[in-house]
């Protein structure tokens, strides 16, 4: 009886300090640090992240997520509700997103501001602030990835299009007009190549067209150096010019008095010859005394 008693006595110490051990274990490991309380809202999947998850700000450990529920006020919308230090600078512009460490694929909250609007702000567990939670890297290549699907089924669908009969043949038909074209192509050097044999000569009588119009171009210069030169012909030319015009005007001051005088004497002449027309006799006689006319003398006896 009294081993029985004494055994009785070891089990209950024993469990006693197992039970004292455990409470120690969570006394010490408690968390003592004040944590400020946030709200995450998100409409977007969260796999991976739990309770208790690690919650960093520019991958420095600020915080925990406490808890995970289900928006009551907007249906499909999901809160995560975290704990950060009471100095991380949340503000207005802060926003988190789902990360995952390496290849455990374990799940974690990270913050970080785009600095557009950088009023901090103070949650209380009375007035809790929301955070947007905005899509992970992991939904981005997601997205990315329906759409790249989307478009290699667009393209595949084209291209079975544009591989149909109808376009095979005429595919067929380009490559064999691409295969004539080629070979025209190839003949067309055989067929320059009697131009291409003429090419130097051609080149060698081009050259000597060149010097000859040089040499005509030199000739022309010195002919015109030697025109204009003093004494040159251009310049006789000029002198003889000016004695033609001094000849002109002596000949205009000389003989034009002479060639009015000479109108003259044949004016009278011919009157002359008029008036012997007229009389003959007055060649013996003389010219008749003109008839007197008013105020000269014998006027009024001729009258009466």
């Amino acid at each position: 009886m009294e081993n029985k008693s004494h055994a009785l006595i070891a089990g209950l110490f024993t469990i006693g300090l197992l039970v004292a051990a455990v409470l120690a274990g969570i006394w010490l490991n408690r968390d003592r640090e004040i944590r400020t309380p946030y709200e995450l809202t998100t409409k977007l999947s969260i796999p991976g992240l739990n309770p208790q998850a690690a919650v960093r700000y520019r991958g420095l450990t600020v915080g925990r997520v406490d808890d995970i529920v289900f928006d009551p006020q907007v249906p499909g919308q999901i809160l995560v509700r975290i704990g950060v230090r009471d100095d991380t600078p949340i503000t207005l512009s802060t926003y988190g997103v789902l990360g995952y460490q390496g290849v455990t694929g374990i799940a974690f909250i990270e913050l970080n501001d785009d600095g557009k609007n950088p009023v901090r702000v103070k949650s209380t567990p009375g007035k809790v602030v929301r955070i947007e939670l905005r899509p992970s890297l992991l939904n981005t290549l997601q997205d990315k990835g329906m759409a790249v699907l989307a478009q290699a089924e667009e393209l595949t669908r084209r291209v079975n299009n544009l591989l149909n009969e109808q376009n095979q043949q005429a595919i067929l038909t380009t490559f064999s007009n691409i295969s004539e074209a080629a070979d025209q192509f190839e003949r067309i050097p055989r067929q320059l190549q009697p131009t291409l044999a003429r090419l130097p000569g051609l080149t060698n009588e081009a050259q000597l067209a060149v010097q000859s119009i040089n040499r005509l171009s030199r000739d022309l210069s010195d002919m015109s150096a030697r025109l204009q030169a003093p004494n040159g012909p251009i310049e006789r030319i000029g002198t003889t010019a000016d004695g033609i015009a001094s000849v002109a005007d002596r000949f205009e001051n000389d003989l034009l008095p002479l060639t009015t005088e000479v109108r003259s004497t044949l004016r009278l002449f011919n009157r002359t010859l008029e008036n012997i027309n007229e009389r003959p006799q007055s060649i013996l006689f003389g010219n008749r005394r003109a008839d007197p006319g008013p105020g000269e003398d014998g006027f009024a006896t001729s009258n009466r």
